[in-house]
């Protein structure tokens, strides 16, 4: 059976990773002051890929996936409105982006919330 939310966390994290390495190597220069928000999307980013692996592992083992499905591709949304909004403000985007990243820690926060919910249920 597949489970794309395994597959796109996969692919997430491989991405965090090698976006961790091109910003500490081939933009430090470039970042200068900037480095610290490109790092905070990388760490949102690298935590929050392991966190839909998990989600994705659950689903797969045969968990009731609802809200865990919900959680999932709300912390996808949100590793792309929060974290991609910082990249793309460290490499001097247009300010219009800062109002984009809340809305993706918004996202990651019900991801959250969801997850919490299929505890309180489940347990």
């Amino acid at each position: 059976m597949r489970e794309p939310l395994l597959a796109i966390a996969g692919m997430l994290a491989a991405l965090g990773v090698g976006l961790g390495a091109f910003g500490a190597h081939g933009l430090k220069a470039r970042l200068g002051t900037s480095l610290s928000t490109w790092e905070t999307g990388i760490d949102y980013h690298l935590l929050h890929a392991l966190a839909l692996f998990g989600i994705a592992v659950l689903v797969r083992s045969g968990a009731d996936a609802g809200l865990l499905r919900v959680s999932g591709w709300l912390m996808v949304l949100g590793i792309f409105l929060f974290s991609g909004s910082l990249y793309a403000l460290a490499l001097g985007g247009p300010r219009w982006l800062g109002p984009v990243t809340p809305l993706g820690g918004a996202a990651l926060i019900a991801a959250w919330i969801c997850i919490a919910a299929y505890g309180w249920r489940t347990a």
